[in-house]
């Protein structure tokens, strides 16, 4: 039994390091190859992560690289979010060709990274965008009611059921209304319960 959990453990620890890997993106700027992604995935909206880097130049065997030292001494890198922008310091990992920025990332959607000098004399200038952030949905365990799209659609929907209940009883008589206000009362509500079933369904589809 410990044999099968912890190749489980193995499992999910593989899966999980193919994905990033597959995730980061790559751009080749002659000789080297820059690539960008989060160090830990996926990315999600609140907790700490790193901007990580590799930026590697051919080896003498052909087809094999190493790792670049002090790429950043002439390289400015940008973080951007849709119209916003902030520059950030690079911090060098121990092993050589590799280098990180801790984030914490603020907001769901899609981060670029912009970088602007020279390495060894070879002028850089590219755009590189990551793996887009997603919310802490996509990480809840157990899921609270309100990460629930399903759970609140169906308490709408018995609302609005029940809404029509009460108001069909008031109009064939078998509640006393006194007037017609608590009859307008009614509809108002109904038109309340509807209106936010829309905004959940609508709520549902922007998270898919």
């Amino acid at each position: 039994m410990k044999v099968a959990i912890l190749g489980l453990i193995g499992l999910l620890f593989f899966v999980g390091f193919t994905s990033q890997a597959f995730a980061h993106t790559t751009v080749e700027v002659e000789p080297y190859k820059i690539e960008v992604g989060w160090g830990l995935e996926p990315p999600v909206v609140g907790i700490r992560n790193d901007f990580v880097f590799k930026i590697t130049e051919p080896e003498d065997t052909p087809g094999s690289y190493k790792g670049v030292t002090n790429a950043f001494k002439s390289v400015e890198a940008t973080a951007l979010f849709g119209g916003i922008s902030k520059k950030i310091d690079i911090n060098s990992d121990p092993k050589i060709g590799y280098y990180f920025s801790p984030v914490i990332p603020t907001k769901t959607g899609t981060y670029i990274m912009d970088l602007k000098g020279e390495i060894n004399g070879v002028p850089i200038d590219v755009q590189i965008p990551v793996e887009d952030v997603e919310s802490t949905a996509v990480l809840d365990f157990p899921q609270t009611s309100g990460s629930s799209s399903a759970q609140d659609v169906t308490a709408l929907k018995n609302a609005i059921s029940s809404l029509q209940r009460e108001v069909s009883s008031m109009k064939d008589g078998s509640e006393n209304v006194n007037g017609g206000t608590v009859y307008d009362f009614a509809i108002f509500g109904l038109s309340i319960a509807t209106a936010a079933i829309i905004l959940a369904i609508v709520a549902l589809i922007k998270r898919k």
